[in-house]
């Protein structure tokens, strides 16, 4: 399987100013092969491929010397990039969804560039995981905070801000947990619990960005009173940028830790296969934002796999309504955290009746027929 591992990065000021340079020309790149493709479709009606685009590079790095300073492999990830973007939109329009034509990449909208194939393309750890050198860069400081393992793939530089990372694809392998037979079912949330477990256990929702709201509405109105152009803008412009980021930081070192709790203890999770990307357009999006289920549910899924877990999605329909006693259905308001169940008199908590009944989902067939489950004190 394969694994990231991000690590800070400390470039020096003339390092900085190469790294923005790469980062533009790669940039004017995309937006070229983009622009052809546009008017090869537009003017002669004939579809320009990756393939195509590739083999000019040899010779825009001829003509254009400020490409020599940057690897080949990179220059043909751009390409590959513009290409992922116009099989997207084909797929979509295909899918008869929202399309979103590929567009233009303006100054400070491409933040990354990628060695598809690291150790071959120029990037190697030096002076014992203390610095990396990247081709057409130089050796770079870098903050390996925890340790690197498998074989390296790929190799990303971004930037964050005003902050610069290296992200690296491993190949490892995986390293399965002892076994274990008990299995649970989670129902997510927003507020006030981030997710109910169906044994009656209540993760409290942290609410990241709800706490940093005031702090954020204040730096942005600073920002918008700045003119474009000023060096205050820019300072402004960061400061926001450097408060998204520590609330994603925050927001993913929480689902880290509520994941690996999960994954350690229990062989079997399930959860609802919700549409997130649906819910994350209704009056419930700003909360729903906040608690970042989609994050949650990859970070869950690949640490499951790595330790030889089991993650199960079930449908969401009428978890919330039945009964896990006796299965009685019965529609109730959304402000009603509590019930009595009028046809076993079972009092039940909403939110754990609905992860009982999501783990119940998981152990009933097609047919409804009833497939043995692993134990769970919870049922």
């Amino acid at each position: 399987m394969r694994k990231a591992f991000k690590y800070r990065l400390y470039p020096t000021q003339p390092q900085q100013k190469d790294l923005e340079r790469t980062l533009s020309l790669c940039r004017h790149l995309y937006n070229a092969a983009l622009q052809e493709r546009r008017d090869a479709y537009k003017k002669a009606g004939r579809t320009v491929g990756f393939y195509e685009q590739k083999k000019w590079l040899p010779e825009i790095r001829a003509e254009l010397p400020e490409y020599k300073h940057i690897h080949s492999q990179v220059l043909q990830n751009v390409i590959e990039r513009v290409d992922l973007a116009f099989k997207g939109f084909f797929r979509r329009v295909k899918a008869g969804q929202k399309a979103g034509y590929p567009r233009f990449k303006g100054k400070g909208r491409y933040d990354s560039f990628t060695f598809p194939q690291a150790y071959e393309t120029g990037v190697k750890l030096q002076d014992g995981g203390r610095r990396v050198l990247l081709y057409g860069i130089g050796s770079v400081k870098v903050k390996l905070h925890r340790p690197l393992e498998g074989k390296i793939k790929t190799a990303t530089v971004k930037r964050e801000g005003e902050h610069w990372y290296i992200i690296f694809i491993t190949e490892v392998d995986p390293k399965p947990l002892p076994p274990s037979e008990e299995a649970i079912g989670i129902d997510l949330g927003t507020n006030p619990h981030f997710l109910v477990t169906s044994e009656g256990e209540m993760v409290e929702a942290p609410r990241h960005f709800q706490k940093a709201e005031e702090k954020l509405a204040k730096a942005q109105r600073e920002l918008s009173r700045k003119k474009k152009g000023k060096s205050g803008r820019k300072k402004a412009r960061l400061k926001v940028a450097k408060l998204h980021r520590k609330i994603a930081n925050q927001r993913r070192d929480f689902h880290h830790k509520v994941a690996r709790k999960l994954v350690n203890r229990y062989g079997t999770i399930v959860h609802e296969d919700l549409n997130i990307l649906a819910l994350s357009r209704s009056y419930v999006a700003k909360g729903i934002h906040d608690a970042g289920w989609a994050q949650f549910l990859q970070i869950l899924a690949y640490k499951a796999e790595e330790a030889g877990r089991r993650v199960i999605k079930v449908d969401p329909k009428y978890t919330s309504q039945d009964c896990p006693v006796c299965g009685h259905r019965e529609k109730k308001p959304l402000w009603v955290r509590a019930y009595t169940c009028p046809q076993c008199g079972a009092l039940l908590h909403r939110d754990v009746a609905a992860a009982q009944n999501i783990l119940a989902k998981a152990w009933t067939g097609p047919s409804g027929v009833a497939i043995p489950c692993p134990r769970s004190p919870g049922l």
